[in-house]
């Protein structure tokens, strides 16, 4: 029998890992932020390591250490975000390293304290609706807000958008000869929250000679498929080619959308891929836990087409 303390795949649940950023502000109080990053992208959490200095680098970038012969480059958030940091007397500051894997590369991130661990329903977590938040810290860095206890927001981070921006990883599947690219026909539903994700791989997918229809979380998908439902009725699964979805999105998530599209015998037959920056060694198995038929990791232009190709192609064979 499953621990209940174990995440089930397809339950709409996240865990993330709680930690804080102190601010000092202008009038001399001490603010405590409260940020979140899903555990599937830590790998551990560590203090403060020895590290050596990148001469040239951006003033945020720390410098880099070895992790079991690995060379990870250590992130100051706080100095990223702009903030004023108070001293240890006046916060109780305690640095901690989250080292994440994402996009198959490895970064530590220098916070204030790590806190806990927390679930949290994607249902409860909402977009970020403001303007600007900390410094660099606007909405599109953002993965969804959620409150805790004393009414507290939480912040999700989304580490790619950050990453990005910071230099240290380059989002793109521009990288490939048009010619070598496989063409199709069709329709695919392309799932993400993120609009960088979505304008990248629907010109990828529009490339292959697809016509993309777009939504924004699992709950937004579930609804197209209705909506396309209601225009094609049993000829979907002939018009639609495929569903490629995101992992992380507010609302419903997409391990939760896939297990209720793989229950409905109207969609079933429609293979699913997921496409995430989420890494781990469990992705895989997560996503063929709930009916997909193939996971990519964001976003490598040597393997994305053909691994699209590849899953439509044994889609077809294995329901000739």
């Amino acid at each position: 029998m499953m621990d209940d303390k174990t995440l089930k795949v397809g339950s709409n649940e996240l865990e993330l890992v709680d930690f804080r950023l102190y601010k000092k502000e202008p009038n001399g109080g001490i603010y405590e932020g409260v940020y979140g990053i899903n555990v599937a992208k830590v790998r551990e959490i560590i203090k403060m390591p020895e590290l050596t200095e990148l001469p040239g680098s951006e003033d945020y970038i720390e410098g880099i250490f070895d992790l079991r012969g690995v060379v990870v480059p250590v992130v100051d958030l706080a100095k990223w975000m702009g903030i004023t940091v108070p001293s240890e007397d006046e916060a109780p500051i305690k640095k901690r390293v989250i080292i994440t894997e994402f996009n198959n590369i490895l970064i530590g991130f220098i916070v204030h304290d790590a806190k806990r661990i927390r679930r949290i329903s994607w249902a409860d977590i909402e977009p970020a609706q403001f303007g600007v938040g900390q410094g660099k810290l606007d909405r599109s860095k953002i993965t969804g807000i959620t409150r805790i206890e004393n009414g507290e927001i939480l912040l999700i981070l989304d580490l790619e958008s950050i990453v990005e921006e910071m230099g240290l990883f380059e989002a793109n599947l521009e990288d490939v000869d048009l010619d070598s690219i496989q063409k199709f026909s069709g329709m695919v539903l392309l799932v993400d929250d993120s609009a960088t994700a979505r304008r990248i791989e629907r010109d990828a997918l529009e490339k292959m000679g697809f016509e993309v229809i777009e939504a924004t979380n699992g709950e937004e998908g579930l609804q197209k498929l209705e909506e396309l439902y209601a225009v094609y009725r049993d000829n979907l699964k002939d018009k639609l080619k495929l569903i490629l979805s995101d992992v992380e999105m507010p609302k419903m998530d997409g391990y939760h959308m896939a297990a209720k599209i793989h229950a409905d015998e109207r969609f079933k037959d429609i293979p699913l891929v997921f496409s995430s920056s989420i890494s781990d060694a469990f992705s895989d198995i997560r996503g063929k836990a709930v009916g997909a038929e193939g996971y990519l990791v964001k976003f490598d232009s040597n393997k994305f087409y053909q691994q699209i190709a590849d899953i439509l192609q044994n889609h077809k064979e294995n329901n000739s």
